[in-house]
């Protein structure tokens, strides 16, 4: 596996690109394009014409939650991500601290039975841990969608250089849920697409396949597997997906999050709970999956990768050397690193093309 990349602090995006100077959008950020062993350097805005038509863009829908919340736990005060709601009405939580700088920092998880007080009357209980600093809790008071409205803010870490309104952390792609239900943390891929640049790759013949995966909290622990997340495949987009595969086309995933969702829905008719089949269609699913994407596993419709540059996570590496190879990954960081490129949510992006 590609050895953990090491970034210098000052190459993290601490502000969105738009924040840097007069006249710059999202897609203004630098995009580094890899085709196998080959690099080159380009900008977000140069997508469209790297592209070409008969090619589909899975992009993922989830609008992002301001899902961080103070609380107390007795006369400490704590930071409470919601990563993710469960079926029978519990949360996904991780307790931080404040760090005194306005972010916050790890904080040892449990035990079960804390008690976390929150604003408006609310409270939940840490019941069972579920992965890493991840503990299913119990929410009392208010409903959590309205909690997180009236009290919450984005989650944010250190390497950021302040507060920033939820709607930089939405993509232009994202839709509110129903039921409240959202990503904890921006699906930031899709981040530098603007309405200029989708009006350009669809004039261009390049289509889009919407699909939903509401991700939770990155700050879990470095090695762990991917915990199960909720996603979605409508049937039109499995129709789009197959029909690309089937006329040449490439499908590119945007974000890490298409390709966990996209990979959920592909094989046989089987339990809501996803895991891959092998008859390479895609069909309309819905439900959770816990399928980690390896290179021993292999991708079975996602051709090529838009993604963001992140400190990866093992499982993040091997999901993208699934799409890529090895190769292609470490040639491409070391080009990231060498070329100055930004890194993080508000940083630039990788295109990874077979």
């Amino acid at each position: 596996m590609t050895p953990a990349v090491r970034v210098p602090e000052e190459l993290s995006a601490r502000v969105p690109v738009e924040q840097r100077g007069p006249g710059l959008d999202r897609d203004a950020v630098r995009m580094l394009v890899s085709r196998g062993a080959e690099v080159a350097h380009h900008t977000f805005r140069e997508l469209p014409r790297l592209l070409r038509a008969g090619d589909l863009l899975v992009v993922n829908t989830s609008a992002t939650l301001a899902a961080a919340v103070d609380g107390w736990v007795g006369h400490a005060r704590v930071v409470v991500h919601f990563s993710t709601r469960g079926d029978d009405g519990r949360w996904a939580v991780e307790l931080r601290e404040p760090d005194g700088r306005g972010t916050t920092r790890a904080r040892a998880g449990g035990p079960a039975g804390t008690e976390v007080c929150l604003p408006g009357g609310g409270g939940l209980v840490l019941e069972e841990p579920l992965s890493g600093r991840l503990w299913w809790a119990r929410v009392t008071g208010p409903s959590v969608p309205v909690l997180l409205r009236e009290h919450g803010r984005p989650i944010r870490y250190s390497y950021t250089e302040r507060d920033q309104p939820l709607s930089v952390y939405q993509t232009v792609f994202a839709l509110p849920s129903a039921d409240g239900a959202g990503s904890a943390e921006m699906p930031s891929a899709a981040r530098p697409f603007t309405a200029r640049v989708v009006a350009e790759l669809v004039s261009r013949g390049v289509r889009f396949a919407p699909v939903t995966l509401h991700t939770g909290v990155a700050s879990t622990e470095v090695h762990e597997p991917p915990y199960p997340e909720r996603f979605a495949v409508p049937e039109a987009s499995a129709r789009l997906i197959n029909a690309a595969k089937a006329g040449g086309g490439r499908v590119v995933a945007v974000g890490t999050t298409a390709v966990r969702a996209v990979e959920s829905a592909v094989g046989a008719e089987g339990p809501v709970r996803a895991r891959a089949g092998i008859d390479g269609l895609v069909r309309a699913r819905a439900g959770w999956t816990d399928l980690v994407v390896t290179p021993e596993r292999g991708v079975r419709v996602v051709d090529g990768l838009l993604t963001g540059l992140h400190e990866p996570e093992a499982s993040h590496l091997l999901m993208l050397e699934a799409v890529a190879g090895r190769v292609a990954i470490e040639r491409g960081y070391q080009a990231a690193l060498q070329g100055r490129y930004l890194w993080h949510e508000f940083g630039d992006v990788h295109l990874l093309l077979p």
